[in-house]
């Protein structure tokens, strides 16, 4: 098992998460982190760090796409291993639906 970063986590970018990691497993995109899945140790520590609540073991159903998201964008995107400020409108975003179409296709290219 492992944890993997949800679609609530795009134009937040909290990075309370990449605090706690004892494995540095956290990955930066420009709208969002990821986890890589080969580096996590399955801890959870990260996952009630999350205040957008976007962090969620791969064992819940339907995250399957969240999981190839993960592992395809932390090999793509830099390291992350200290915290952050968030977006400057994390919380307008923060609960919003529908924003891996809306905002993701932005970061599509990044590190390619």
């Amino acid at each position: 098992m492992t944890y993997v970063v949800t679609d609530n986590c795009i134009k937040c970018k909290y990075t309370d998460c990449v605090e706690v990691c004892p494995v540095d497993c956290f990955y930066e995109g420009e709208n969002m982190l990821v986890i890589h899945p080969d580096e996590c140790i399955d801890c959870g520590v990260c996952e009630p760090e999350c205040p957008a609540e976007a962090i969620k073991p791969d064992t819940e159903p339907g995250l399957e796409k969240w999981l190839t998201v993960n592992a395809e964008y932390a090999d793509k995107w830099p390291n992350l291993t200290v915290k952050r400020d968030p977006m400057p409108e994390a919380e307008k975003f923060d609960g919003e639906t529908g924003k891996l179409e809306k905002y993701f296709s932005a970061e599509a290219g990044e590190g390619d």
